[in-house]
């Protein structure tokens, strides 16, 4: 299955653009309670144990930075004090032990994924103990088979550290870049030259990692059409495998290091469209497949494959390959996916430290899903990643007739439709090359939980 690329249009997406939710998860986070507590987490460890197991997926939070960006969103904790950073790790280790007791004999890693904050914040020595440690406690797949990726700052490495960490098992790696332009830089509090970045690519390149990528972000103070031009034509230089281009989301009343940038050094609507329309174009031209949201691979990357063959999945790190996998997640603020649940680790560092030392998991909220949210997960999956829905699928998954049970969403959908957006048919929803852009608005028609509260501000805009 090939997909069209997608077609900007710049005036329908300046009228449709809203806030609305990123669909990592459905429900979204936002919808976790405190309800949900560390019983019904084993529980759903039991039922899943019961039923074969499936394969894992691990998530490990780091949340330590040196200094702070001031665009960031992230759960993290800037500090120069380290020691914090080796009694976390204590404790760390414990709750990974304590989750791999819960699936021993199950089937085996098959993804890892280190986020933060900043995960190399860790000294080399830390990463190589924690990596053991975690290799110790899970059976994992072989190199060949496995996903094991880590998110680095390329002013936190050098070349010798980049060789390490592939030797620690790693075989993925994500640079944080977000622009190269050095006035950009300056306002977000991020100066990272080109030379120093090209520099940890190239020996990703030679230490034998398997996938490289590139994290951009759009809408940044100081940023133009001629800068973020010339952004794009470094990094398709370097020739990364993946490149996520972000929409920098300006919420300064939800994240105070946003605080720190002024507003009169944002650049205007019409210019944050123009990037994406820059974006989308000269990546295209490149050779990138869009994959969707703000994702973009090189054809025969492992994410443009699975989406050609409908294997493609999304969960809390984006895209990605492995649709099957139960999702574990240590450390603070972490969110794992086990069955029908979701979970969400404690988010203070107190509060963490404090459940572990009373010897239970330390999850803090989630939620278990009823029949009416798998069915809309699932739709709103489907779309997210295939764009496009067979009705004919659903009803036999699930026990509904398509059109009665989602007739208020088709006639929403029928409005999109006039739009452009959609073509909806009796067997198929199908997502146009224009509606790619604003998929987000065409899954929340499915989000029961949004209501009246679509335009509330605790979610960024959908463009």
């Amino acid at each position: 299955m090939v997909f069209p690329a997608a077609q900007f249009d710049g005036a329908l997406l300046a009228r449709l653009g809203r806030s609305g939710p990123r669909y990592t998860s459905y429900p979204t986070a936002d919808r976790f309670g405190a309800d949900f507590g560390a019983d019904d987490y084993l529980a759903a460890v039991a039922a899943r144990r019961q039923r074969g197991g499936h394969p894992l997926s691990l998530y490990v939070h780091i949340p330590f930075c040196d200094t702070v960006c001031y665009y960031c969103a992230c759960n993290k904790i800037v500090t120069r004090q380290r020691e914090r950073a080796a009694t976390y790790l204590d404790y760390l280790k414990r709750e990974i032990t304590m989750q791999s007791r819960l699936f021993a004999g199950m089937n085996a890693v098959e993804q890892l994924h280190f986020g933060g904050g900043t995960p190399t914040y860790l000294l080399d020595a830390q990463m190589g103990d924690l990596m053991a440690h975690l290799q110790a406690s899970f059976r994992f797949a072989p190199d060949a088979i496995g996903e094991y990726g880590i998110e680095v700052d390329p002013r936190t490495v050098s070349a010798a550290r980049v060789h390490s960490l592939r030797q620690q098992g790693f075989n993925r790696i994500s640079l944080g870049v977000q622009d190269f332009d050095p006035d950009v830089q300056r306002a977000v509090n991020r100066v990272q030259p080109e030379a120093e970045t090209v520099a940890i690519i190239d020996a990703a390149r030679a230490a034998g990692f398997r996938s490289v990528s590139i994290d951009l972000i759009y809408g940044l103070p100081k940023q133009t059409l001629a800068s973020m031009a010339q952004t794009l034509e470094k990094v398709i230089k370097a020739s990364p495998d993946r490149i996520s281009v972000y929409h920098y989301a300006h919420m300064p009343h939800l994240f105070k290091p946003q605080r720190r940038i002024l507003e009169a050094d944002m650049p205007a609507a019409d210019i944050k469209l123009g990037m994406l329309q820059l974006c989308i174009e000269r990546l295209g031209a490149a050779g990138y497949v869009y994959i969707g949201m703000d994702h973009f691979a090189k054809p025969g990357d492992d994410l443009a494959v699975a989406q050609s063959q409908g294997r493609l999945h999304r969960n809390f790190q984006g895209y990605s390959t492995h649709a099957d996998a139960d999702l574990v997640a240590c450390g603070v603020s972490s969110i794992g996916a086990v069955g029908a649940t979701y979970s969400q680790n404690a988010k203070t560092l107190d509060d963490y430290y404090a459940l572990l030392d009373a010897g239970t998991l330390p999850l803090q909220r989630g939620i278990r899903l009823g029949m009416d949210d798998l069915l809309r997960r699932a739709i709103i999956q489907t779309l997210m990643c295939q764009f496009e829905l067979s009705i004919t699928a659903i009803e036999q998954a699930f026990p509904i007739v398509f059109g009665d049970y989602f007739a208020a969403e088709l006639a929403a959908l029928r409005t999109l439709q006039a739009d452009g957006l959609v073509q909806v048919g009796d067997a198929w929803i199908s997502v146009t090359p224009k509606g790619r852009l604003l998929i987000r608005n065409l899954c929340m028609v499915f989000d029961r939980y949004l209501g009246r509260q679509a335009d509330a501000p605790r979610f960024s805009r959908t463009i």
